[in-house]
């Protein structure tokens, strides 16, 4: 017990920074607003992909842009509304290994990615419309164990892009 009693500090200090709220001074825009609906054809096949894969790649990509513009200070006040119109994994997830019981969830590859679009709306309520589509382009590019490894790569370089100001994007 005695050697986990130096990490004990250690971990009060890291509970009360993630507690700590970054409000707005004075004077000071409020952070950009981020929501992630789905929509296209990923209506239809986030059943096959299973709903809660769905809603965790959602919430994945809305963090992910979060954290990027908080970071940045980009488009302070703005309001980003985005649509996942497609979602592929890597490997298979849990809801499609259970609907074809031949998949494995390491062995099986395929191509993954994903496509966004939406739009920034700035705090003096200008429009910009956005798009975003990366796919891995062969299946000898997949490494990676994650199910949704190019996806999760997608979404971070996708963050950049709109920290970036470059708002339309395929790869």
């Amino acid at each position: 017990m005695r050697r986990f009693a130096f990490f004990a500090p250690l971990a009060a200090v890291a509970a009360a920074a993630s507690l700590v709220h970054a409000e707005p001074t004075a004077g000071q825009a409020p952070a950009p607003q981020v929501t992630v609906t789905i929509g296209g054809d990923l209506i239809k096949d986030a059943p096959k992909l299973g709903e809660r894969d769905v809603r965790e790649q959602r919430e994945d990509l809305a963090n992910t842009v979060t954290r990027a513009l908080a970071r940045s200070g980009a488009y302070p006040g703005a309001q980003i509304n985005l649509v996942m119109t497609d979602l592929k994994p890597n490997h298979p997830t849990m809801q499609q290994t259970i609907d074809r019981p031949g998949l494995s969830m390491f062995d099986s590859v395929s191509i993954g990615g994903v496509a966004i679009e939406g739009e920034i709306i700035t705090a003096d309520g200008q429009r910009l419309p956005v798009s975003y589509s990366r796919y891995t382009t062969s299946i000898a590019d997949v490494f990676g164990f994650n199910t949704w490894e190019e996806a999760n790569r997608a979404y971070d370089r996708f963050a950049d892009n709109i920290v970036e100001g470059r708002l339309n994007a395929r790869y």
